[in-house]
């Protein structure tokens, strides 16, 4: 089973509320701190309390700088060393890289400059280094899982920063988010330029696959909305497939050979599909074609999507996961003239509601004898209605 981390910005996403959420799920204070401590940026501690927002209580968490230490310009190039040079784990190191550039590329169009010439104002500050490359650390200690999140909430009005006053959505926040649903809604900064890297890079935009939630936490924010509870709610847990976690993987053909398409149902037969079949269909311009489908456990999943993708002409696969109902089964041997062959007989507790010969035993008894394999089979059906 995967793991999911569900996020809901309820009042927005920042990096502190995204600590926050990470530390009232239960992640140690200690195991975040203790690799953030490596990247030699001094002057800082954290500060966690409880707090409540709208009758929620949940985590709050302040990244305390003694402004002495602070970085107010803060080059990429020495952001990429500091990280580089720490004993954060790889994983968290890339993540913590592809963050900065993320926010990076941002700035960099904005103010008409390269990637490399951007320097950071509040981006480049102590407390929003730790929280980047800590949101890094978090995923690590969570267990790697995979993240969701609804669509952030952009907020609005008008903000003071390095530059003067400015719009909000700050225009870094919407610069990130382009191309990613948001919600523009609410007033004042809900969702920060931090928060919008965590949901470009890290998460997808949409709800989670069916889960079981094993933990909620809260992340709670510094404001106090009127409209919202400013807080970020983070929900850990596995995936949770109905029924038995079957799913049915379709594709259209009709660029392939009988041969390449015969090939693919042994294949997907091979390595894991519980049945594969192939219809034929009309397709677009009228072309004759053909729908190629298996019946696939979820441990199977995504190896037979990759061999469909790899090993078949189709552009794309459909994939449902479907429910079914399926009997009981037992083998019982029958004598028949032609010798003992297997019946396969399905039931349902006490009640036998099928009853078929296996097909390859019938066969090599009429290979054996050189009787017509249709003799074979009515046989064993007689040989079992006997019993």
């Amino acid at each position: 089973m995967g793991r999911i981390l569900y996020l809901e910005p309820v009042g927005g996403i920042a990096g502190d509320m995204f600590l926050a959420s990470a530390l009232d799920l239960g992640v140690p204070l200690a195991e975040l701190e203790a690799p953030l401590r490596t990247l030699n940026v001094e002057g800082w501690k954290f500060e966690v309390t409880r707090a409540t927002r709208h009758s929620i209580q949940g985590t709050h968490i302040d990244v305390v700088v003694d402004h002495q230490h602070d970085h107010d310009h803060t080059p990429l190039s020495a952001i990429r060393a500091m990280i580089q040079s720490s004993q954060l784990p790889q994983r968290a190191k890339d993540r913590a890289l592809s963050l900065f550039e993320t926010v990076g590329r941002a700035e960099a169009k904005i103010h008409g400059t390269t990637l490399d010439e951007v320097e950071f104002h509040e981006v480049g500050a102590v407390d929003s280094i730790v929280d980047i490359c800590g949101a890094a650390v978090v995923i690590e200690l969570l267990g790697e899982p995979e993240i969701f999140t609804l669509p952030p909430p952009m907020g609005s009005g008008q903000q003071k920063t390095a530059h003067g006053v400015i719009p909000i959505p700050v225009p870094a926040t919407v610069e990130i988010l382009r191309d990613v649903p948001v919600r523009y809604e609410g007033v004042g900064e809900l969702t920060t330029p931090t928060g919008a890297a965590l949901v470009k890079v890290l998460a997808k935009v949409q709800s989670p696959p069916m889960m079981k939630p094993e933990k909620v936490g809260y992340g709670v924010g510094t404001k106090d909305f009127p409209d919202r509870a400013n807080v970020l709610r983070a929900t850990i847990g596995h995936t949770a497939d109905s029924g038995d976690g079957l799913h049915v993987l379709e594709c259209n053909l009709d660029d392939a050979t009988p041969q390449l398409i015969g090939a693919l149902v042994e294949r997907l037969l091979a390595q894991g599909a519980l049945d594969a079949w192939v219809l034929p269909a009309t397709m677009k311009k009228s072309r004759p074609g053909h729908l190629l489908g298996a019946l696939v456990p979820q441990g199977a999943l995504k190896s037979l999507i990759n061999l469909l993708l790899s090993e078949s002409t189709t552009l794309g696969i459909r994939s449902h996961e479907v429910q079914r109902t399926v009997l009981q089964r037992r083998f019982e041997e029958v004598e028949t003239p032609y010798g003992k062959l297997r019946m396969k007989i399905g039931y349902d507790g006490t009640r036998v509601l099928n009853a078929a010969p296996e097909f390859e035993d019938a066969k090599l008894l009429a290979e054996k004898t050189g009787a017509p394999l249709k003799l074979v089979l009515a046989a064993a059906v007689t040989a079992y209605g006997r019993k």
